[in-house]
């Protein structure tokens, strides 16, 4: 039997959790799919038996989502996070410096002349940014050479942890000893820092590594979930390597991207399944709207 539409019924009184809840059964839009997102997570953390991925691209980081994600690793919501190399630039220059509100709007040549980068409205002055991650990570560079010559990414992703604090990403992943997988680790200002340090040192960052332990935890794994922010390469690799295994058995998917180009940012659970990288019985549902919206309505069911 069909459900029937019902109405919000929303006071002063009305808590996050219980608005959520009344999204689902307003049956209306992207707001029905905010709900059913919000149970198919609870379902993910509840469920012992699944191991849960988390992937998400790096400008989220740049925002105060960073501390929703931070968060969820901190609570051990998550198994293993997959993302960029541009969340640990956000991450340790955050750690070491502030980013400023700015605006959509604002005339880039003149953020140029100021040393100012711009992430979406989003101010980044030069100086916390690339010098803040060039002077704090070369001298933790030669701290971890004295030690070994070889380091696989999600192994310096705690590196960099243990030498920060509880208000970081990093921190977290090494505490709970979570996996971060970063397969393109040379995008960006860490990577890029490594690539200087290799110049003159005996000392290399290991992909390799991070594929064995991302394929262990999978092959080994009697369920996988997923939660997939934006898209790119930390979603794609993600489903890649559960496509080994059948595909993943939940999958939540959080974009703005748009299918009609045939991007993998904009492609649908369903056209996973196809690929055997969600599984035809799996559990799905994809939420069209901006991570920094979507994500605190949804996290806040589970907390």
């Amino acid at each position: 039997m069909a459900r029937k539409v019902e109405d919000y019924n929303v006071s002063g009184d009305t808590g996050l959790e219980e608005l959520v809840e009344q999204m689902e059964v307003s049956g209306g839009f992207q707001a029905k799919n905010v709900g059913k997102a919000a149970k198919l997570l609870g379902e993910m953390k509840e469920d012992e038996e699944s191991i849960n991925f988390l992937s998400f691209p790096a400008c989220i980081v740049s925002t105060g989502t960073r501390g929703l994600l931070r968060d969820l690793i901190k609570e051990d919501v998550f198994d293993a996070v997959v993302t960029t190399c541009g969340t640990l630039d956000h991450d340790v220059a955050r750690y070491f410096a502030d980013y400023h509100h700015g605006s959509f709007e604002a005339d880039d040549r003149e953020l140029h002349q100021e040393e100012t980068h711009r992430l979406g409205n989003i101010f980044i002055p030069q100086s916390s940014y690339g010098e803040v991650v060039e002077d704090n990570l070369q001298p933790l560079l030669e701290e971890v050479n004295k030690q070994k010559d070889e380091i696989a990414p999600y192994e310096l992703v705690w590196e960099l942890g243990k030498r920060m604090d509880e208000s970081t990403i990093c921190y977290w992943a090494w505490k709970n000893e979570i996996p971060v997988f970063v397969p393109g680790i040379t995008d960006g200002a860490v990577g890029t820092q490594v690539w200087f340090f290799r110049q003159d040192h005996d000392f290399t960052v290991d992909v390799w590594k991070d594929e064995d332990k991302i394929s262990e935890m999978v092959f080994d794994a009697e369920k996988t979930s997923g939660l997939v922010v934006g898209g790119g390469i930390s979603k794609h690799h993600l489903i890649w390597w559960n496509q080994f295994i059948g595909g993943l058995d939940r999958a939540v998917y959080v974009t703005t991207a748009t299918e009609w180009d045939g991007s993998l940012s904009g492609a649908r659970p369903e056209e996973a399944i196809s690929w055997s990288k969600v599984k035809e019985e799996g559990k799905t549902v994809e939420v069209k709207g901006d991570a920094t919206v979507i994500l605190p309505l949804i996290v806040s069911s589970i907390f």
